[in-house]
């Protein structure tokens, strides 16, 4: 049974240090402390995110308790992480209306029954100057140049402010604080996960277990996914644009989602793939992919009016429900890439026009080549951007 716990927790994992450790924390038959900390820098969580809480959720599902850290204190200072420069620290408001967006969506995920959402301010802030001090001295700036990001910065001449270096010590210290048994970070946190164990023993603390997840790729396949790159997929989301998204994923990078988002027995993923080697498509796959994502974050009947409705789109068909909006004409018409802009349907003009030029926009059904088209005033028509965008469009 031992085994069968550590191959499920080693699920997409990228690395466990140590597994002989996490096998006696096992053996003692108690639910072990996980912890896994997010900074508020951003208010809404996306499918990358979620490689974390699933994981947490496996361990929950196994009996443990999952510490959900809110780095509201360490988002004050910034995470350097993959950064070439400082990055600037958010606000206590910023922080804390961030903090609670988290809380309003991580139990999508996570079982609130075996949860324990904490915040890092609530022992730091009761950090003196004297205690940060201590903290700091229980490092060098050799083994915190060790960290590749601050090694790349410091070799290229790129500026390091000191209070960078805090931040891993305090990331570390809130294992101390919160006794944790594992820690769950991306790849990218390996340096501060491993300080959260030598901080603990220099506290004569068990030190945690790491178990380091890899950063899930975009819908890009290149790039991490992200918010800022544009290829994420958001768990708030409406179930069609969730389900649509998914569906574009390229058949190589829907093994990889289905490994790391999927909570599908890897006997049964393993299993077809052997049916596309045999001629299965690969789309009946990435179906069943996208409708459990949706039924997760929505309902089942989400899910399966998602599909509907992505099947209508790639018939051609228009759906039945779709946003309503007003845009504004300008001397009574309003041309083309300012209606996809006003409308919500592209981020830019020319975002609008380049999807014009690749006829990517329809209006009632017609494709669009005509960049400088000019839509009249009291018009009211059904505009397409892309295979997944539509809106009911009032031109006023």
């Amino acid at each position: 049974m031992q085994q069968e716990t550590l191959e499920l927790i080693k699920r997409g994992c990228d690395e466990l240090l140590l597994e002989e450790e996490l096998k006696q924390k096992l053996a003692q038959g108690r639910p072990l402390r996980i912890k896994a900390g997010f900074d508020p820098t951003a208010p809404d969580l996306h499918l990358g995110h979620t490689v974390l809480l699933n994981k947490m959720r496996q361990l929950q599902d196994l009996g443990h308790h999952a510490l959900f850290l809110i780095g509201d204190f360490t988002g004050m200072i910034g995470d350097p992480t993959g950064k070439n420069t400082t990055r600037p620290p958010l606000s206590r408001e910023q922080v804390l209306a961030n903090a609670q967006s988290y809380r309003e969506q991580v139990f999508k995920v996570l079982d609130p029954a075996k949860t324990e959402i904490v915040f890092n301010s609530t022992w730091m802030d009761q950090f003196s100057a004297v205690d940060l001090i201590r903290l700091a001295a229980t490092h060098t700036v050799a083994r915190m140049l060790e960290r590749d990001d601050f090694s790349k910065r410091y070799k290229g001449g790129q500026p390091i402010a000191i209070h960078e270096f805090m931040y891993p010590l305090v990331q570390g210290y809130d294992s101390v604080a919160l006794k944790s048994d594992i820690e769950l970070g991306g790849t990218d946190q390996k340096f501060n996960l491993l300080m959260g164990r030598e901080l603990q023993k220099h506290h004569g603390q068990p030190a945690q277990c790491v178990l380091t997840m890899p950063l899930l790729e975009g819908l890009d396949g290149v790039n991490k996914m992200s918010k800022s790159l544009g290829n994420y997929v958001g768990v708030t989301e409406a179930p069609n644009d969730m389900f649509g998204k998914l569906m574009s994923v390229s058949d190589e990078l829907m093994w990889r989602y289905l490994e790391l988002l999927s909570f599908r027995p890897m006997t049964e993923i393993r299993g077809w793939k052997d049916e596309i080697e045999v001629g299965r498509n690969p789309r009946d796959i990435k179906v069943l992919l996208a409708q459990e994502i949706v039924e997760r974050f929505h309902s089942r009947q989400a899910a399966i009016d998602a599909l509907a409705a992505f099947e209508a789109r790639s018939r051609g068909e228009i759906p039945d429900e779709m946003p309503e909006v007003s845009v504004q004409s300008t001397n009574g018409s309003i041309g083309i890439a300012h209606l996809l802009k006003q409308a919500g349907l592209t981020p830019s003009t020319s975002e609008a026009n380049r999807l014009v030029e690749q006829g990517g926009v329809k209006l009632d059904g017609e494709k669009i080549g005509d960049k400088g088209l000019q839509v009249a005033a009291g018009s009211a028509v059904v505009v397409q951007a892309g295979k997944r965008k539509f809106a009911r469009v009032t031109i006023q």
